[in-house]
């Protein structure tokens, strides 16, 4: 399939179609860097920086990170939990988390990657489907669990907050600040309630030994739940494993034990996973981490004082960047390689970035069922505007027909062909957890993953996403694509941020509906963004209707949640109804 796959020709002289992947467990990434460069930085925080260069900040070299999630591993051996059982991170982006990451696969159980952010009622949800037995959490979170602890079968609660890694006196300012944002609480002392710094003292670096298997699932990553209840894609040790080598392959560019990588995508989400964790150490890099990703100030200075040189994040993370009224005060120029994902990346936002960077901001592809990583514009080859990129080593991407045949077979359509793109390869998930047999399969009979986004290849194998299935807008019999109408709205010079929505409408059946962000100090009329649509969209594709918002609904990642301004105005609508 991929010897004579036309987009191989575009890919980078270094890159090779095919990889191999290692026989490892995940964690082995971590311990063959250790072996490596023992003394080596592999993992810093940065909390805050003070006056006369000061940094509130805690760090681990590749040693001491190997040797923390090893006495992890024991703990978590020592509390009961065996090969399989299913242990959850509900934790920022602090150092307990990449130890607990590491320290939970040593020990032969299953991460649950879960979001901080979950009221009680999500994380029951969570939990209880997974059937975690452990939990590393915040101790200002807990008042969430308290809730559902009735309905969970949680046994451990494990304590990590992020003052607890830094040196005194800064430890006890932190630790004041964190409480009185309700991130930090008291706990009674229970025999279900340990701390996570007082685990590692009792243990020692003796993981318990664990026979493994490739097939072995590694991670429960449970999708965004845009479409459904969330469902857990069960990530085996090969398809993580294979996917992190992609990465390294894709990026030549990365230099062994010399690069920085500004870890902000939050670890809980699969791409902040594998392209902060994985890739950085798989690199024998330095992962910095940030806590709060939505803190731009300090992400500026972080770039700036650390001289960062690998940036993986969102658009919306990019755009933020370009638009600081005070970017200009910044030496970004250490920055080399940028890839994108989790939305579509407007080329307006990549232009400038690069402007201010000159560096090389990429869009890429992926879903949760992937590992997640499947598509990739070359770092420093031929890009092209709009596209996603190409198919990463040892994976092959198909559009296929929207529905399958009567024998349940999809037709594999003509380059230009918008349909449904499937991918096939080593970083495809094992399936659901917990799948009910009537639920929709995500993977069908020729083991091609079924994305859910229409796209297009051309001739030269590049690959276009054009929306989701269900994204798509029908007005009066006219198929519309949102992202289409949204890059026109990014081309307005006083938007920062937009989305489009499909909403009712009385004759056309829908109509579409913009919301937008505008840049700090602008103004503009409905009407203005209109003629701005007219000048360059079809007229039944022009947005009837124009919001402005101080700021639109995304997911932790930045993604912009287009179903839910839908489901916003649906609701809007049958209210004034009955009204």
């Amino acid at each position: 399939m991929l010897t004579d796959a036309p987009w191989l020709k575009y890919y980078e002289k270094e890159v090779p179609a095919v990889i191999d992947i290692p026989d490892i467990p995940l964690y082995q990434i971590l311990v063959d860097a250790a072996a490596r460069l023992p003394n080596r930085p592999a993992v810093r925080m940065i909390v805050k920086y003070l006056p006369l260069g000061i940094k509130i900040q805690s760090r681990l070299t590749y040693r001491q990170l190997d040797k923390a999630s090893s006495r992890f591993a024991a703990a978590l051996h020592g509390l009961g939990i065996r090969k399989g059982d299913r242990v959850a991170i509900m934790l920022p982006n602090i150092l307990q988390q990449v130890i607990a990451f590491y320290g939970i696969l040593k020990a032969g159980a299953v991460l649950v990657n879960t979001n901080p952010t979950y009221t009680a009622r999500e994380l029951q949800h969570q939990l209880g489907d997974s059937g975690a037995r452990a939990i590393v959490m915040l101790s200002g979170l807990y008042s969430r669990l308290a809730e559902i602890r009735e309905q969970i079968a949680i046994e451990h609660v494990i304590i990590a907050d992020l003052h607890e890694t830094l040196a005194w006196p800064f430890s006890g300012l932190v630790a004041r600040q964190l409480r009185a944002k309700g991130l930090v609480a008291d706990l009674p002392d229970a025999p279900d309630i340990h701390h996570f710094g007082k685990l590692l003292k009792q243990h020692p670096p003796r993981p318990p030994k664990i026979d493994y298997s490739p097939e072995n699932v590694a991670l429960l990553q449970y999708t965004g739940g845009t479409t459904g209840s969330p469902r857990g894609a069960m990530l085996t040790q090969h398809n993580l494993v294979a996917n992190t080598y992609q990465c390294k392959a894709w990026v030549p560019q990365m230099v062994y034990g010399q690069e920085r990588l500004l870890a902000a995508l939050p670890a809980f989400h699969v791409y902040g996973m594998t392209t902060g964790t994985l890739f950085t150490h798989v690199n024998g890099a330095e992962q910095v981490l940030v806590p709060d990703p939505r803190d731009v100030d300090h992400i500026l200075k972080v770039i700036h004082n650390e001289k960062i040189s690998v940036y993986p994040a969102v658009p919306a993370m990019y755009a933020a960047i370009n638009n600081h009224p005070h970017v200009d005060e910044y030496d970004l120029h250490s920055i080399k390689i940028c890839l994108s994902g989790g939305s579509a990346l407007p080329v307006e936002v990549s232009n400038q970035f690069e402007k201010l960077t000159g560096g090389r901001l990429v869009e890429g592809y992926g879903l949760t069922e992937s590992s997640p990583l499947a598509c990739g514009n070359p770092i420093l080859g031929e890009r092209r505007v709009g596209s996603i990129g190409l198919p990463f080593p040892s994976t092959h991407v198909a559009v296929v027909s929207l529905e399958p045949d009567d024998n349940g077979d999809y037709t594999e359509l003509p380059l230009n062909t918008e349909g449904e793109l499937v991918v096939y390869g080593p970083q495809v998930m094992a399936g659901y957890w917990n799948a009910t047999e009537d639920a929709e399969p995500a993977i069908d009979k020729t083991g091609g993953l079924h994305t859910g986004d229409i796209a297009r290849m051309d001739e030269d194998g590049f690959i276009y996403i054009v929306d989701r299935k269900k994204d798509l807008i029908v007005a009066s019999g006219f198929n519309i694509v949102p992202r289409e109408v949204e890059e026109v709205l990014f081309m307005y010079d006083k938007v920062m941020e937009a989305a489009v929505a499909g909403v009712a409408h009385p004759k056309r059946g829908e109509t579409v509906k913009a919301f937008v962000v505008l840049k700090p100090g602008q103004t503009a009329t409905e009407e203005e963004i209109r003629n701005f649509c007219k000048l360059n969209l079809a007229p039944y594709k022009v947005p009837t209707a124009v919001e402005f918002r101080t700021e639109l609904p995304k997911t932790q990642v930045g993604k912009v949640l287009r179903r839910l301004l839908a489901a916003e105005e649906a609701l809007a609508a049958e209210e004034a109804m009955a009204a």
